[in-house]
Order: C-alpha cells, then structure tokens, then sequence
C-alpha cells in the first residue's frame, strides 16, 4: 500500500517535474555538491618521484557512484568527484561506476530498513523512465543505458568494457593513447534484481559485470552489514551467485554482514572483491572488513578495495587512506589490495579523480615500494577482471 501511495504521488508530480527541468537540474546539482564534497586541504604537494611514477601507472578504482546524479561525465564539472576529463588529468585507466537503485531514508551504519525509498525523489527530478517508478531493475537498465550514451558520445575516450577481450584491447590501446578511458558497470545491492534471481541474465546482459548482494539493507538475497537482521546469505542469495559465476560476473562483498561474507566466500569458486571498504585494524566499525575477512577475500585470490572516507579510513587526511591500504598489505599481500574510492557516493574525500597523485605520493611516504604501489594502484583490480569477466 506505501509503495503504490508513492507511485501515484509521483504519477500526479511528473507533469509538473518535467515543465520544472532546469530548476530541478540545478537543485539535483547543489544537492550533489553538498553530498560529495572534496575536504579543503592544501596536501603536501607530490613528489617528483611520485609524479614520475604515477605517469607511469595503469590505474583502476572499483567503485563510484557517478552515474547516479545525472551529470555529464564527459564535461568536466566543478561537482562531485569523478568524469571523464578529471580521469584523463589522473591518468585514472578504468572506473567501475556502480548503480544504487536505493536507499534508506535517514540512512546510517548500524541499522536500516528497506521501507523508505531516497532515490525515487531523485527518478523524479531528474525525469527517468516511467517503469524507474516502480521496477528497480528497470533503474539499474536506466543507468546501464546512460553509461552505453556517454560511451556513444566520447567518440572513443570512453569504452564500456564487457569481456575479457575488451578489457586486453583497451589496454593495449592505451598504451599508445594514455587519455582513454574505461568503464566497468557494477549494481549495488541486488534489491536491484527485484528480488528474482533470474534478473541477473537481464542486468548482465545490459552489460552489468558486478554486483553485491546488499548496501545499506537487508535483502532478499542476504544480510547488509547495516540491516537490521544481517543475517547470511539466503537461497536466492545463492542462486544469484551460481548465476554471477556461470556468466561470468565479480562478487562484490562491500557492506555486507559478517555471516553473508562468510557463507559468500564458503562458497565462491572465483575470485571477489570488496569493491570500497576499510580495515578493522585501523578503524573498527561495522562498515570495515576484520583481519579474518581480509584473509578469506585474498585466499579466493580476490581484491580489498580501501576506501578514501573518513568512515573507511579513520580520518579525512590522505595519509588515513595510505595507513589502511599499508595495513591489508601487511595482512595479505600487495597483490589482494586495491583502490575503492567511494566517489560520487554521499561521502567527503579528500581529493577528486584529477588529483590521485596525491595517493601515489602518500603511499611512497608510508612505505611502500614501487612494484606494490603499481599493484595497489591499479593492477590488482585488473588482474581480477581480466580473470573473471567472460571469454
């Protein structure tokens, strides 16, 4: 009843929405600009050394939430995090650009419901398909077909990569034209299916490569380190997987509960990934993965992807993010760490895709020698895809 309530209210909004589209953008803009703010430093400027090194790497994060407020990722902006122009200014590879079809109102990190829906306001501002209103899957094909547009437009700066051949062409081009740029499509939280496991043949074959079986609730598929039960996988979580796996998708564990990781990686025959999180080790809440978790994501011989928030890290500083990415190396390996920025999603950080210099030089200052940061920095995440995407 609360949900078709919310669907004919926004059914008697639509008219006025759509006559209201540049006010409502601008809103949608400030709203965006207050959620994903970059903290004023100024850091210690890189290093020569750092710079040099930098240029050198083939970086990939594996995750934003870029495509979620609607902007132009391939015009440069002044909001948010991450677009196409401040990849290129970063030597930022590949971004796996994820899709939030919901959140909680109110939402935080201890306990949500699934009752509140925060991103319909969003449907409605920014005039998505009717179908998003209701259909969650139809707003992960909204966004799938939003990223297939910036990719048609960029005249090949942008490339959507689907396959393992994608992935060793682009690379290969690269490294004759280093301002190209990739994207690989993630779900976040597998509310997106719709609660059907079978959706998962759908979104995959909108080019979905990734997905995680919760965010911030608990879902018919398993339990969200956030939810109220957070509970373990369910038989629809199960099947989903089986699903993931046979076609060649990457099992993402960020915000999970500790019995979903658990019975995930019981059970995963690939390697996963926690796309954006932090170490207990460093900063102990219930968003950050334990030395154990740690352990079994890299035995899978998946990747941690640390996170740039405070949240994740334990302070807004980017020398925080370089403390937690030298703890998990120091747990299990250069080789099982990577980047997960978060940007885009509703957090503070300190610094934007064109500046990631910034965390090359940080990691030099902590420590870590050249062959590790050019795993952390990118080549771990594209071992795992290179792996585990379809032939």
């Amino acid at each position: 009843m609360r949900r078709r309530a919310a669907v004919a209210a926004a059914a008697g909004v639509v008219g006025a929405a759509a006559a209201a589209g540049p006010l409502l953008d601008r809103y949608a803009a400030r709203v965006e600009a207050r959620m994903n703010p970059v903290t004023p430093g100024p850091w210690p400027a890189p290093s020569e050394r750092a710079l040099a090194l930098h240029a050198a790497l083939r970086i990939a994060d594996l995750h934003a939430d870029s495509l979620l407020f609607g902007r132009d990722l391939l015009r440069r902006s002044s909001v948010g995090h991450v677009d196409v122009p401040r990849m290129q200014a970063g030597n930022l590879a590949l971004e796996v650009f994820s899709m939030p079809t919901k959140t909680p109102k109110h939402m935080n990190y201890e306990h949500n419901t699934d009752e509140t829906d925060d991103v319909i306001a969003l449907a409605l501002a920014k005039r998505w398909p009717r179908a998003t209103w209701r259909s969650l899957t139809a707003r992960a094909l909204h966004f799938a077909a939003r990223a297939e547009r910036f990719a048609a437009r960029s005249d090949g700066a942008l490339r959507i990569i689907r396959t393992r051949g994608d992935l060793a062409a682009f690379l290969a081009e690269r490294a004759e034209r280093p301002s190209l740029t990739a994207a690989v499509l993630s779900i976040e939280g597998a509310h997106a299916l719709d609660d059907d496991p079978a959706n998962v043949d759908v979104v995959f074959d909108a080019g979905v490569r990734m997905i995680s079986p919760t965010h911030f609730f608990d879902t018919a598929f398993g339990g969200s380190a956030h939810g109220m039960e957070q509970g373990g996988l369910t038989a629809k979580g199960r099947e989903m997987i089986s699903r993931m796996e046979a076609r060649g998708m990457v099992l993402d564990l960020a915000h999970a509960s500790a019995a979903t990781i658990d019975d995930a990686l019981s059970m995963a025959t690939r390697p996963v990934v926690a796309s954006h999180t932090g170490v207990k080790g460093v900063c102990d809440n219930s968003r950050n993965l334990s030395d154990e978790h740690l352990t079994g994501i890299a035995a899978t011989g998946g990747v941690v992807g640390i996170g740039f928030w405070d949240v994740a890290t334990g302070g807004r500083e980017p020398e925080w993010i370089a403390r937690s990415v030298g703890y998990a190396v120091e747990r299990i390996g250069p080789e099982h760490v990577g980047l997960g920025s978060d940007w885009d999603g509703a957090v503070e950080v300190p610094f934007d895709a064109a500046n990631l210099a910034i965390l090359t030089d940080q990691l030099l200052r902590v420590g870590l020698d050249e062959a590790s940061i050019r795993l952390v920095m990118g080549e771990n995440a594209l071992r795992v895809l290179a792996e585990a995407l379809p032939a």
